[in-house]
């Protein structure tokens, strides 16, 4: 069950890592197993992992996040739609979660400290700091707005 999971995620990192801006991601990787997996709480923080699924999943403020090949995708339920998101949307408290709670962490994280939040700005460059300043209330507010009434895209 859980590789029909990985599968599905992984497909939906290869289909969205072309554009990490926002945009929709065809793929479902709620469906194959009918509901999200069981989250724990991380440690001194208000974000939730999936430690039973070989992806990095979270749960935070309500909403889904899986983070792969140097993307974060976000859902409003754990069975889609996924959008790949920009890194200055990423809520901070996702970036701030200690390698450790990465179930699938990229290779050219293992000499990082584990106890330790990953290292964003070797991925995203020097300016991503000033770039990471829109409240996230803000854009969680715009991506709301930009889904149909009906809550579908």
């Amino acid at each position: 069950m859980h590789r029909t999971l990985l599968a599905a995620i992984a497909t939906t990192f290869i289909i969205g890592s072309a554009a990490p801006a926002q945009a929709q991601v065809g793929v479902n990787p709620g469906s194959p197993v009918g509901g999200p997996p069981p989250f724990v709480m991380v440690p001194q923080s208000p974000v939730l992992y999936a430690p039973s699924v070989n992806a990095n999943v979270f749960f935070y403020d309500g909403a889904y996040y899986v983070f792969g090949q140097g993307v974060w995708y976000m859902a409003p339920e754990y069975g889609g739609p996924w959008v790949a998101l920009a890194p200055e949307v990423v809520p901070r408290p996702l970036l701030v979660v200690p390698v450790r709670y990465y179930r699938a962490p990229p290779p050219e994280w293992q000499p990082w400290r584990v106890e330790a939040a990953p290292r964003w700005r070797l991925s995203y460059g020097r300016l991503w700091t000033e770039r990471h300043v829109t409240p996230w209330a803000e854009r969680r507010a715009e991506y709301r707005e930009a889904r149909h009434e009906d809550g579908r895209w």
